[in-house]
């Protein structure tokens, strides 16, 4: 069963919450959406159908909000929070493993502070095994980040009793509440849907922040989200990179160490960062300034190993991977050893003398399943050893001999 832990609370703020009493969760996501449905119901909780002494409203912290999303919320959601002694509970998980669990990260009718991060965060999951957010399917970052961490705390609450969560989908996602309805497998739980039932869609959801609290409310969503290109939204993506140099730098640290270890790992599909930004331009230029320094650390040399399988039946199999770390030092300094062994050895290298990445093929991948890719690159020292359950026999199934350079 997944652990629980939670952080301590002091006896000023009273006895512990009596969780029996609960019937009703609003999940706040911190965007304009489900902004602005909790803005309007505290302006007449009753009418609305909600008895606040019975209800939670649940965050849950992805540990890479936007700046001006958490001071806004600090400044104008937080202080109506406590006005109305609404109850806030802040999430977070404690690793990338279900068996890991979540943390409490604070729990009051008086919130005084936006918990940023937990003890886990996308961000952490993602650097560590080298790689970035995938558009294709689902938002699994979503589900792994903030579903799965909700879904733990409510079955820990509810066991079973009926109660209803709250979801702010506005009236442009209609499709959202169907997909909600069809996913959620949770006993008692039933979805509310407010804005769609009061028509509201995202401009309607503007303006009325906007004439409440004279603000134009940003989008919620990681710094790091893939989804601004599909949204259409990637110039304002841009400008808001361009507003925050240092976290730009950060994500071009992300984007340029995964695509060291597997060059289709690009953030925008067929987009980089690091591709549109135009080093001539002084606030393009703040930022890769920004991810040069970020690049100022030690750096690994990785063996890195794919299998793409086919099942029995001929079906794709989900691509196995084994990561591999050789060595440890200075960019340049691994830079130069890859590329004097592979050219030793014939193996073609591709060095990047910008940013210091050098990456060797022993196996390039080829074009038709079932196949295998084998390569040797630097890329800073964040990805963890790594290997997938049963890969060295897959490996050796497929692989009679496969070519090696001297470095392991």
């Amino acid at each position: 069963m997944p652990r629980t832990s939670a952080c301590p609370q002091l006896p000023l703020f009273g006895a512990a919450p009596d969780d029996t009493d609960i019937d009703t969760v609003i999940s706040w996501g911190l965007g304009c959406d489900s902004t602005a449905y909790v803005a309007r119901m505290l302006t007449a909780p009753a009418a609305h159908g909600i008895d606040l002494e019975r209800t939670v409203v649940l965050y849950m912290a992805t540990g890479s909000e936007w700046p001006e999303t958490r001071l806004l919320v600090e400044k104008l959601m937080l202080p109506l929070l406590r006005k109305h002694r609404v109850r806030f509970v802040q999430l977070a998980r404690n690793g990338h493993l279900r068996a890991d669990g979540f943390t409490v990260l604070d729990d009051s009718r008086h919130p005084e502070q936006l918990f940023a991060r937990g003890p886990w965060t996308l961000w952490d999951d993602l650097e560590s095994v080298g790689t970035v957010p995938q558009q294709a399917g689902t938002r699994k970052c979503s589900l792994w980040a903030k579903g799965d961490v909700g879904d733990w705390w409510l079955g820990q609450l509810f066991n079973g009793r009926p109660f209803r969560q709250i979801m702010g989908f506005n009236a442009d996602e209609e499709g959202r509440r169907f997909g909600d309805q069809v996913a959620s497998k949770m006993p008692g739980r039933t979805g509310e849907f407010p804005l769609i039932d009061w028509g509201w869609g995202r401009q309607q959801c503007e303006a009325y922040l906007r004439e409440r609290f004279g603000v134009l409310w940003p989008k919620s969503y990681c710094t790091f989200c893939c989804f601004p290109a599909s949204m259409g939204s990637l110039p304002a993506h841009l400008e808001r990179m361009r507003a925050h140099p240092d976290l730009a730098g950060e994500v071009l640290r992300l984007e340029y160490t995964a695509m060291s270890l597997n060059p289709n790992a690009k953030l925008y599909g067929r987009k980089t960062l690091l591709g549109l930004l135009d080093p001539a331009q002084p606030r393009d230029r703040a930022c890769l300034d920004a991810f040069e320094r970020e690049l100022d650390m030690p750096w690994a040399l990785y063996r890195v190993r794919r299998l793409f399988l086919l099942s029995d039946g001929g079906r794709r199999r989900p691509v196995m991977r084994s990561t591999e770390r050789i060595d440890l030092g200075r960019p340049h300094q691994l830079a130069r050893r890859l590329v004097s062994i592979s050219q030793r050895h014939g193996v073609d290298v591709e060095h990047d003398p910008a940013y210091g990445r050098a990456r060797a093929w022993t196996r390039p991948r080829g074009t038709a399943w079932p196949m295998a890719e084998d390569l040797f690159a630097t890329a800073p020292a964040r990805v963890i050893d790594k290997q997938d359950t049963g890969f060295e026999r897959e490996w050796n199934a497929l692989l009679s001999s496969a070519a090696q350079l001297p470095l392991t």
